[in-house]
């Protein structure tokens, strides 16, 4: 199995920045995908961004240049530096691993980015 931990998340003003970390453990391969999601009250999960093998990347049409995903395969880890952050931002941030190996999408806990004045 493999199992994702988010952190960073937390209250932040129209502007400003937060990074967040994933920290997975389990068989994650580098041709894995790795990313970000969230999730608003309401609202249907969506893609943040996401790293894919050979350092590809892609990303929501909402992030509009201001967040950056970066990966790091040795420590299996995957971050998510979110800047001029936005009210509409304002959701629980889920890490996500698919892997080929179980041929499944894992998860984790999720962390609240709450944006406001």
């Amino acid at each position: 199995q493999v199992q994702l931990v988010e952190s960073g998340g937390g209250l932040v003003q129209p502007g400003g920045s937060l990074k967040l970390s994933c920290a997975g453990s389990g068989i994650i391969r580098n041709f894995d995908a790795m990313g970000w999601y969230r999730q608003a009250p309401g609202k249907e999960r969506e893609l943040v961004a996401v790293s894919s093998s050979g350092g590809g990347t892609k990303y929501g049409d909402f992030v509009k240049g201001r967040f950056t995903i970066s990966r790091d395969n040795v420590k299996n880890m995957v971050y998510l530096q979110m800047n001029n952050l936005k009210s509409e931002d304002t959701a629980v941030y889920y890490c996500n691993v698919r892997s080929r190996l179980y041929e499944a999408d894992y998860w984790g806990q999720g962390t609240q980015v709450t944006v406001s004045s």
